[in-house]
């Protein structure tokens, strides 16, 4: 509910804007299209708020690292095993005066471009306007450094714009920061997890924008420091036009030599009893495995061939032979991935995605101790013997999810071509091992988000996705 404070000065702001008697409400400003392309002349400020126009505007993060003949006194609120507590920031509290969100923390500040300004100028401009910290034409102070990280757009029912987000390092004294009163009422230095803690607690409290360019920060520099590839036509493929990436809802999980690495063997077995079905029934000797790796499975090799057809009662028969391997004498319980697993955030769904049929899937999960871990196993029969070579197979996982954003789902495979089909239908993927069957070398590929040896390394690259790693 809003409160009748609120309303009240929205009106008064509202009255002040056509009346043009707001701070600054003749400067120009740098409007824009929605593809962040000026328009020829700009327009007053008090126009650009008055109609939500869409502008440029800047946000720095400023960083600030004590010198070493410094020293501050500070108290963390936060849990001491969640983050680097060594990590600080500048926070403002924007002036009461100010003709949007007054009094407001902001944890990016910045300000409106010029028109006829750019992003770089008006960065510094306002940096050294509102704190004292002054930066050359590059960016730089003696001291400290300012440099452009990502342009991002962004809209509410109040404000419209593109912003740059600039990452500034700060080595001096907070005390000796010069504010503009008329701007900022006070800077405070507070941890980045006091400052998401905060946030969490009450956002009411912050600069929506001013949270939202902090989000996409947070979300570039967790990036950053796991190595994840910035993949074209993702949220965050475009660095001009940077985005949210969503959380992920559904992760699929491949079965054999995904979840389980056992050099193969596995594998091997399964490889030997098809090359027995096909030579059994005159099939030329290593016919299996090349229509395996042309089609992703024997079986659906053996349909585009002529020599099946979905409905024939043969197929089933030839599943069920191939797949009866001992597999409680080939795997053992992975305690350590059954513990990972468990602490996975529990509001995101798992699902085992597999080439091969569903009772070879159990036994599989039956074996390491994590049956009761997934909410469902979809196999080759469920996908109407499409293969992950296709993306019809990922459009059925999609359906019986219930998945309906494609960068809502987290894809583990040992396939490269199943994680290619899999980033092209959009699922964010994952290549799990990184030495080749066939080849015995190296394998990579440049679709896959990250590339890990084994599923156990999970956590190093997505600390976000377990409960314990939250700030």
């Amino acid at each position: 509910m809003t409160d009748a404070k609120d309303i009240l000065s929205e009106t008064k702001l509202i009255s002040a804007l056509r009346e043009g008697s707001t701070r600054d409400a003749g400067e120009r400003v740098c409007t824009v299209d929605r593809h962040n392309i000026p328009t020829p002349d700009g327009c007053p400020r008090s126009e650009m708020r008055l109609n939500n126009l869409w502008h440029r505007a800047t946000f720095v993060i400023i960083r600030h690292e004590l010198l070493k003949s410094e020293s501050v006194n500070y108290i963390s609120s936060a849990p001491h095993d969640i983050c680097n507590r060594d990590e600080f920031l500048l926070v403002q509290r924007r002036s009461r005066i100010k003709d949007y969100c007054p009094g407001k923390l902001d944890p990016s500040p910045g300000g409106v471009v010029g028109f006829g300004e750019s992003y770089l100028e008006n960065a510094g401009r306002e940096m050294e306007e509102e704190m004292g910290i002054n930066f050359d034409a590059s960016g730089n102070e003696e001291g400290s450094s300012m440099k452009r990280l990502f342009t991002f757009p962004f809209e509410n029912e109040r404000v419209r714009f593109w912003g740059e987000l600039f990452e500034v390092t700060y080595c001096g004294d907070v005390e000796n920061l010069k504010l503009q009163e008329e701007e900022v009422e006070e800077v405070l230095r507070m941890s980045f997890c006091d400052v998401q803690a905060s946030m969490a607690e009450d956002e009411s409290e912050w600069l929506p924008d001013g949270l939202h360019a902090l989000k996409l920060y947070l979300q570039y520099y967790e990036d950053e420091k796991v190595g994840r590839r910035r993949l074209t036509g993702t949220s965050v493929g475009n660095l001009d036009a940077y985005l949210l990436r969503p959380r992920p809802k559904f992760i699929f999980f491949d079965c054999d030599d995904c979840l389980y690495f056992d050099s193969w063997n596995v594998a091997k077995q399964l490889t030997m009893k098809i090359e027995e079905w096909f030579t059994s029934r005159d099939f030329p000797e290593g016919l299996a495995y090349e229509l395996y790796k042309k089609h992703g499975t024997a079986l659906r090799g053996l349909m585009a061939e002529g020599h099946f057809k979905k409905d024939d009662p043969a197929v089933h028969d030839f599943l069920n032979e191939v797949h009866d391997i001992p597999i409680h004498s080939l795997l053992s319980t992975d305690s350590k991935l059954r513990d990972m697993l468990l602490t996975i955030d529990p509001s995101i769904r798992k699902f085992v995605f597999t080439a091969s049929v569903r009772h070879h899937a159990e036994r599989c999960l039956e074996a390491l101790g994590i049956a009761d871990l997934f909410e469902d196993i979809i196999d080759v029969t469920a996908c109407n013997f499409a293969t992950k070579h296709s993306k019809e197979a990922f459009r059925v996982a999609s359906r019986i999810a219930g998945a309906t954003n494609p960068e809502e789902c987290l894809f583990f495979d040992d396939s490269v071509r199943n994680i290619q089909v899999g980033r092209e239908f959009g699922w964010r993927s994952v290549l799990v091992g990184r030495m080749g069957r066939d080849c015995g070398t190296q394998i990579t590929t440049e679709t896959a988000e990250h590339e890990i040896d084994s599923i156990h390394s999970i956590p190093t690259i997505y600390p976000d996705l377990f409960t314990k790693s939250k700030c």
